[in-house]
This record gives structure tokens, C-alpha cells and sequence, in this order.
């Protein structure tokens, strides 16, 4: 692609640069060529551009797959432009059918308000709330009433609708398509009319909603918004996409000895993929340090560097050195320095059973075989007997690496 010929405006290297940051861990960004001509012309003319990103407030997981979409987010408010980080107050009341086989119930106004604090509250830890417009499309889409309704669903067919892929699978089965669900997509795009959007994000199974607000924009007369996409993040298996079902996940509020020991239990492999998703260091940064692994310095160290950032930004830089510390104490055989206590009555008792009743095992079956791996501990002693029977006392529990219990035994 000729890029001087694609703008009215010079593609200075300040634009360049944008374009990469905007590219950087991407799945797709369409059209390419028009969000060149968007920033070389947001350049020119002193004007930053409207990035959106609309979330429903649905009770979420937290975990920081989920602020891989708010870490593009920042890169493009870093270099100047407008964050529009949206709640939807008003398409959470329709229910959003994306990915699902079914309908999607909607959710109380309770239930919104209260979700809709703990999305701000998630995003405040990674955009800049000075640089932050936090809008809710109840605003516009109250007031949009019956008659506004009708004229905006004369602007979308039916044929397109149904090229939906969830859409078309659900009516090919035969299973219930309600028609307030062609509404959602509807009203998000409408949310970018309203905001007179540039950009707007999402996840990969949004990418339908993003097109239609394009072609809503198109619609009511205003220039198209491009779209970007981002990859899901897989968890600490480095297999299935980040989630709590699966156990894979690092929460957002976890503490920060927990987080830091979490992200240094990736692979080696995944670590990178992080880096490119989740680090707000620079691509170059990152591929000078992917060199000096390659050419043999251990990759713990980068490791270690993604840890204490990661850390960092959901707690304090003094947290992260902490933990940092606390590792390093737990991989030489110590305490941490942190431990939840518990009182357990019932001694003398077998450590099978204890361990079970202290949440270190899930069964009789699964202490046995903790021991049998060497993987058990009392007071930094390893545990071989498997009859072992304690006595009233207080005593420190470890399984593997990172499970410590204390125990009152009475």
C-alpha cells in the first residue's frame, strides 16, 4: 500500500508510529487504510480522534484477560487521542446475544448499577481517568423512544441481520430468536452515531455490532468508524482462554503475592504474547529483551520484569518488590510472610484429613498422592508418612510451592 497515497495529509513518522501502536497484538483493524488517513489527519489538523469502547455492565469475572482490550485503550489515549469508555446502561435491559445459543436474559437496574461501578473501578486501573470520557447510552437512547426506534431499524435489513453467525445457527436449529435481539446490535451501533465515534474496540465476537455501527454512521451521514478487534488472552495453562471455570486465571484483585507468583508460572513461550498484550513496555524494549533471552540470558529475568509490572499496576511499585522478595524467600524453603490462619478442632488428627479440612486437598485420595509427590509440608518439613498424626499445637502447612495454610489444631 502506498500510504502518501492514501491521505490528504503527509503520513509523517509520528503517524507511522501511531499506525504500529495501533497495530501492536491486534487480531484485525478494518480498514486499514482509512484509520491511517483518520490519524494523519488527526495530526494535521490538531484534532484527536474518538476511540470508543462500549462494555456491558454484565457481572464479570475480573481477571486481566479482560484488560487486554483496556491496555489498547491506553496506548491510543498515550498518543493523544479521545477515550471514550462507555457503559451500557440501556443494551444491558435488551441482552446482548453474541456467541450465545440462546437468549441471553437482561438484567435488573440494580444489578446494572452495581456492575456498572465495578467496570469503572476495572478500568481506572489502567486508563487514565483525567483522559477518560465515561459516558452511559441511556443518555441517547432514552430519549430515542418509539417513533426513533422504528426509523432507526428501517436503516438495517433483515438478510444482513441473519448473516449474523449465532443468529444463523440458532435459526437453522430451529432454537427461539426473540426480535428485541436484533435490537442490540442496533442500539450499539447507534451508540456510535451518538458519539461520532473514529474507533471503536471490542473483542473478536463483537466483530458483527462494530461493522453495524459503521454502516449505521454511514446511515445518518457521518464519515465510518473503524474497527479493532483483540485476540483472547490465553490463562496460565497456555491452552484455553483465560477464565475462572477453567482455573487459569489471575485476578485483578488478587494480592499481589499470589498475582506475582502466578505470572512467573507461565511458560516461557506464552510469556511473550503477554508481553505483547498485557506489557506497556515498547515493541522495541520487548524485542531487545527477547534477544538477550536468545542469545542466553535466562528468561526468568523477563519474567520477573513482566511479574513486577503486571503487580505494579494492580497494586504499587513497593507491593511488586514485596512480592518479588516473597518469592524469592518461598523458592529457598521460607514462610511467606503473609499466611491466612485457620483453627481446626479434632486432634490428635491424621494429616490426610487435615490437610482436606484446611482446604489443602480436595479428598483423602488427593492428600495421599500430595504426599506421595513430596509436595507436602509441616514447618518447612517435607512429609513422607502418610499415618503422620498430629497432635494440639500450631503448625504451618505447605503444599507445592505457593499453598500455605497455619493451623491451630485443638
Amino acid at each position: 500500500m502506498n500510504q502518501q497515497a492514501v491521505t490528504k495529509h503527509p503520513v509523517t513518522d509520528s503517524v507511522k508510529h501511531a499506525l504500529a501502536v495501533s497495530l501492536r497484538g491486534v487480531e484485525e483493524l478494518l480498514p486499514q487504510d482509512e484509520w491511517l488517513r483518520k490519524l494523519a489527519r488527526s495530526e494535521a489538523t490538531g484534532v484527536p480522534l474518538r476511540i470508543k469502547l462500549g462494555l456491558d455492565p454484565t457481572a464479570p469475572d475480573i481477571h486481566i484477560g479482560h484488560t487486554v482490550v483496556l491496555n489498547k485503550m491506553r496506548q491510543l489515549q498515550d498518543l493523544g487521542h479521545t477515550v471514550i469508555f462507555l457503559i451500557g446502561d440501556f443494551t444491558s435491559t435488551i441482552g446482548d446475544p453474541s456467541g450465545r445459543n440462546n437468549t441471553r436474559p437482561a438484567l435488573t437496574r440494580e444489578q446494572i448499577e452495581v456492575n456498572a461501578l465495578t467496570y469503572k473501578r476495572q478500568a481506572e486501573l489502567v486508563l487514565d481517568p483525567a483522559r477518560t470520557e465515561l459516558r452511559y447510552n441511556s443518555e441517547w437512547s432514552d430519549p430515542l423512544g418509539a417513533r426513533g426506534m422504528i426509523e432507526l431499524a428501517a436503516k438495517y435489513n433483515v438478510a444482513r441481520m441473519m448473516e449474523r453467525d449465532d443468529f444463523s445457527k440458532r435459526f437453522k436449529s430451529g432454537q427461539s430468536i426473540s426480535i428485541h435481539e436484533f435490537l442490540y446490535p442496533l442500539m450499539q451501533g447507534y451508540d456510535s452515531v451518538a458519539l461520532k465515534s473514529d474507533l471503536e474496540l471490542g473483542g473478536t465476537d463483537q466483530k458483527f455490532n462494530l461493522l453495524v455501527g459503521r454502516h449505521l454512521q454511514s446511515e445518518y451521514g457521518q464519515e465510518p468508524q473503524c474497527i479493532l478487534t483483540m485476540p483472547l488472552l490465553e490463562g496460565l495453562d497456555g491452552v484455553d482462554k483465560m477464565s475462572k471455570s477453567k482455573n487459569n486465571y489471575i485476578g485483578i484483585s488478587e494480592a499481589p503475592n499470589a498475582m506475582f507468583a502466578k505470572v512467573l508460572s507461565i511458560s516461557d513461550v506464552l510469556m511473550w504474547k503477554w508481553y505483547t498484550l498485557l506489557s506497556f513496555q515498547s515493541e522495541a524494549a520487548i524485542a531487545a529483551f527477547k534477544a538477550e533471552v536468545a542469545g542466553g540470558r535466562n528468561p526468568k529475568d523477563a519474567k520477573v520484569a513482566l511479574a513486577k509490572e503486571i503487580t505494579a499496576r494492580f497494586h504499587s511499585a513497593a507491593d511488586a518488590d514485596l512480592a518479588e522478595q516473597d518469592f524469592i524467600n518461598r523458592s529457598q524453603g521460607g514462610v511467606p510472610d503473609q499466611i491466612d490462619d485457620i483453627s481446626i478442632a479434632g486432634a490428635p488428627m491424621g494429616i490426610g484429613a487435615l490437610l482436606k479440612a484446611a482446604g489443602l486437598a480436595a479428598s483423602g485420595g488427593d492428600a495421599s498422592r500430595l504426599i506421595e509427590g513430596g509436595g507436602v509440608r509441616v514447618d518447612s518439613g517435607v512429609v513422607s508418612d502418610k499415618a503422620l498424626k498430629l497432635e494440639p499445637g500450631t503448625y504451618v502447612l505447605q503444599v507445592g510451592k505457593r499453598k500455605f495454610m497455619r493451623v491451630t489444631l485443638s
